[in-house]
């Protein structure tokens, strides 16, 4: 069989099938929508979608292949009831074709129930756009019907800045090219941080293509970029993730600020709100609106859970548009709705609230707070009164912050360990201690003494958080830190012996740190070795009921702590006495020995 006759086959018997690969919110692994992928015959040197493509393109048949690939991956993507936005690729010369049936992508999107406004059209770059005129004129064409456009691999194609500026897509796709080893390029890693800064300036969102290993997805997330897709995030396939399941096993640690105790969560911020369902009409909600005027939002509940989101603005924009009441006025609105709202659990701290809501791709006045435990509906949260319990709560820290690392005092230090006994709780308590800081400090003069503290205290704030989680500055070289996983604080105080052990000769001269500690008199005038510093950190597992406050926990703490400071160089001490038990250092010592 010849190839004209393989795509003949192909394109009059429809022998395609579809893929998906997810888009991902950075943030917290969200499915935000995919890419439709074709492919062929499995059984056809056309298989490969560039062969397919190159095959119609030689045979002046590309506009035929196209619409069909549209046909089939929407039908598809409908079938699958896939959620977020669909991103359909064509190429821009298909977009300019003359043989274009206008309409059909519309009617494709009827006949599959699909909102134009969840359609992204994605244009890759196969050959170099000539009249960017026309190609402007095309583009505002499919925006009037209500798609957005998606300009791909941004840095691998012909002209891809000039066609950003000049078509100002929605969306820009990074060409792997930038993504793969970016944890081991500092020039990507510049590079994406500036498409990323232009992006926020223009209000377009980044799209990182490729990321297929966990070092990848931790440097892209860290450098603000807000979506996703690669191996290491899913492969594509004919039956797609639709949940961030995926995303609790491969996503990295997330770092966050360590704030005091968890007075404030999201539950406080709820505001009633009338709701929507996917169903009732588009007239229906219009009129709400227009009989509401104070009325900003109204979240979409189906089943007791909320599915999308309508604003005011967006609706009303919509409905003012040309022919809009006659085409879609008896239409259900989850053709209409943003499927993407922000999903706030009512038990979040606030802190932890505002860290979601910066790192969030869309910034908005609203977010939906729902229940922790089963996801349903509770309420509406603002902005604005998020920002308001916040100024409150950091007023309070400020007050009691200590003035060198900026780190909570005393004051929050204590608040925290009650609260966390009030909760009955486990959790774990580690009193760190630098040892021969005294003499380090008199004799290199109380800069370089704050540059150890500093250095101490950027160490500790490196440390994966998890809710409830803390850290303190009792003063001077001594810190706190809290632990809610009993499992995890093991680790996490030795790795901060070896962080810091690694570091310690950076803060000596070139002949101290040779000899290994500064030689000074003692208070007799007798010369005495003091070796270089090292960290001693005492450990001390709470279970509910074995301490009435926090005065108790502070004086076991102090006194594993000198059990650990007995031992040479860097040291881990664990207590291992009930709180009843009498005697000091009856413990499990772990010692560490000093690196470097």
């Amino acid at each position: 069989m010849s190839s004209c006759q393989t795509l003949d086959h192909i394109i009059a018997g429809g022998d395609l099938h579809a893929l998906f690969q997810p888009i991902v919110d950075m943030r917290d692994g969200a499915v935000r929508g995919y890419e439709g992928l074709i492919r062929g015959p499995s059984d056809s040197p056309w298989h490969a979608p560039q062969k397919l493509l190159a095959e119609a393109r030689r045979q002046g048949r590309l506009f035929e292949l196209d619409v069909l690939c549209r046909e089939v991956i929407l039908q598809q993507f409908a079938h699958l009831e896939l959620q977020g936005k669909l991103f359909l690729n064509v190429t821009p010369d298909v977009l300019l074709d003359r043989k274009a049936i206008h309409g059909v992508t519309l009617r494709f999107l009827k006949e599959a129930g699909i909102a134009p406004e969840r359609v992204v059209i994605e244009l890759t770059e196969q050959e170099p756009i000539v009249d960017y005129s026309i190609m402007r004129e095309a583009v505002r064409h499919y925006r009037d019907m209500g798609f957005s456009i998606a300009l791909d691999d941004l840095g691998a194609g012909y002209s891809s800045l000039r066609h950003w500026s000049e078509l100002q897509p929605e969306y820009v796709k990074i060409d792997m090219h930038f993504v793969q080893n970016v944890d081991r390029d500092d020039v990507k890693r510049q590079f994406l941080r500036s498409i990323n800064e232009i992006a926020h300036g223009l209000g377009t969102r980044i799209i990182a293509e490729g990321i297929e290993t966990a070092e990848e997805y931790d440097v892209i997330r860290h450098l603000g970029i807000p979506l996703g897709q690669g191996y290491h995030i899913a492969r594509p396939a004919a039956q797609p993730a639709q949940t961030q399941e995926w995303h609790r096993s491969k996503r990295p640690a997330k770092e966050q600020a360590w704030f005091p105790a968890r007075r404030s969560r999201a539950e406080e911020l709820i505001r009633p709100n009338p709701v929507a369902t996917p169903n009732q009409t588009l007239a229906e909600t219009v009129e709400r609106f227009q009989a509401s005027p104070d009325l900003h939002c109204l979240p979409v509940v189906d089943g007791g859970r909320p599915v999308g989101i309508v604003r005011r603005h967006e609706l009303l924009m919509l409905y003012s548009q040309r022919f809009t009441r006659e085409l879609h006025d008896r239409s259900p609105l989850r053709y209409f709705m943003r499927v993407d709202p922000l999903l706030v659990p009512a038990d979040q701290p606030l802190e932890e609230l505002s860290e979601t809501i910066t790192a969030h791709w869309q910034v908005d006045q609203e977010f939906v707070i729902v229940d922790a435990q089963t996801g349903d509906y509770l309420g509406m949260g603002w902005l604005v009164e998020l920002l308001r319990k916040l100024t409150k709560l950091q007023l309070h820290y400020a007050r009691y912050a200590n003035p060198l690392t900026q780190l909570p005092g005393n004051v929050p230090i204590n608040e925290h360990l009650d609260l966390l006994l009030r909760e009955a709780k486990p959790f774990t308590v580690a009193y760190c201690d630098v040892d021969h800081f005294k003499p380090f400090n008199d004799h290199y003069g109380y800069a370089r003494g704050d540059r150890v503290i500093r250095a101490l205290s950027d160490l500790m704030r490196r440390l994966p958080k998890r809710p409830g989680d803390f850290v303190g500055h009792v003063g001077g070289d001594d810190f706190i830190l809290v632990f809610t996983e009993e499992e995890d604080w093991r680790a996490q105080c030795e790795w901060l012996l070896d962080a810091f052990a690694a570091q310690v000769g950076d803060f000596y001269d070139d002949g101290d740190r040779a000899a290994g500690g500064v030689a000074l008199p003692d208070r007799q005038g007798k010369p005495h070795f003091f070796p270089l510093l090292s960290l001693s950190i005492g450990v001390v597992p709470i279970d509910p009921g074995t301490f009435d406050s926090h005065l108790d926990i502070a004086q076991r703490a102090s006194e594993v702590k000198r059990c650990a400071k007995r031992q040479a160089g860097n040291a881990l001490f664990v207590d291992r006495r009930l709180a009843s038990d009498q005697g000091l250092c009856i413990a499990d010592p772990m010692p560490i020995s000093r690196l470097g």
